[in-house]
């Protein structure tokens, strides 16, 4: 299988340029340093009242009415157990619940705009949670190095190159691949099926047989909405057959430009594999 950076070369639709390492390049530091901490918010001490004069006591207040005592629940006839008492009900704490963890998502803007670098992804996510480090997907097999987020975690795993490796900055292409659950423009994500893709485009597209080396790339959006994204930056997608497809579906879905809405296309049931973003 091609790496993803030739196969983003022949679609098009991604300006990637070899990442290899260039020779006597001096060493990296693994980390950059940790950002500055945000300070705890905290609401201001209450300030006791000012005490009234001596001249004007207080009227005395009328001690407020209490809740009646709660009667025990009957027992029920025969002589059993009485049933227990209704558990009251939880108060909520701190208002409303955070959204989940998992609710990850790439915009080309804040965090992942054109300007983004190393040292603001480590602002923005912690720099205990990034490091700059070696990853599969060079040409011949070879690695390339990038900054990645969460690397111990393949649920939140983000690679992120660089087209100035020595400044870490410049994005080259943004990679989702693996189990990673983070999102793409448009609501993008892995395992999302051809015809959602192809809903969200608004029309067909192109993309490569499944028997050539870039097999389930897009290759073209075909002006659909897929094609230009809010802040800059492109979009393209490997698809690849679904689990249960025969041998005999794959072979018909072959050669150069298949468009997604054939019917021999729609039968090896394409599912998204890997997703990449960059900046022209």
């Amino acid at each position: 299988m091609m790496d993803r950076f030739t196969r983003g070369l022949l679609v098009g639709l991604l300006a990637v340029p070899s990442a290899a390492l260039a020779q006597g390049q001096a060493p990296l530091q693994d980390r950059w340093p940790a950002p500055t901490q945000q300070m705890e918010q905290r609401a201001p001490a209450a300030t006791d009242a000012p005490a009234e004069p001596a001249a004007k006591p207080r009227p005395q207040r009328r001690p407020q009415a209490q809740a009646p005592a709660q009667a025990p629940a009957a027992a029920p006839e025969g002589g059993g157990a009485a049933a227990p008492a209704a558990a009251p009900a939880r108060r909520a704490a701190g208002g409303a619940k955070p959204a989940a963890a998992s609710q990850r998502a790439i915009a080309c803007s804040g965090p992942f705009a054109k300007s983004a670098t190393h040292l603001s992804l480590a602002s923005a996510f912690d720099s205990k949670n990034i490091t700059f480090t070696e990853v599969d997907g060079g040409p011949d097999g070879s690695k390339l190095n990038a900054s990645v987020l969460f690397p111990d975690d393949p649920k939140r795993r983000l690679e992120v190159l660089w087209k100035d490796e020595g400044e870490r900055a410049n994005i080259n292409v943004i990679v989702v691949a693996g189990q990673s659950t983070w999102t793409a423009p448009k609501g993008l994500k892995l395992g999302m099926p051809l015809a959602a893709v192809e809903k969200l485009n608004g029309k067909p597209f192109k993309l490569q047989g499944f028997d050539q080396d870039s097999g389930g790339n897009v290759v073209d959006w075909q002006g659909g909405a897929l094609a230009s994204l809010p802040g800059g930056c492109n979009v393209t997608l490997r698809f690849v057959p679904g689990p249960k497809v025969t041998d005999e579906a794959k072979a018909q879905a072959t050669g150069e430009g298949l468009v997604s809405s054939a019917a021999t296309v729609k039968a090896v049931k394409p599912v998204v594999a890997e997703i990449l973003l960059g900046y022209p």
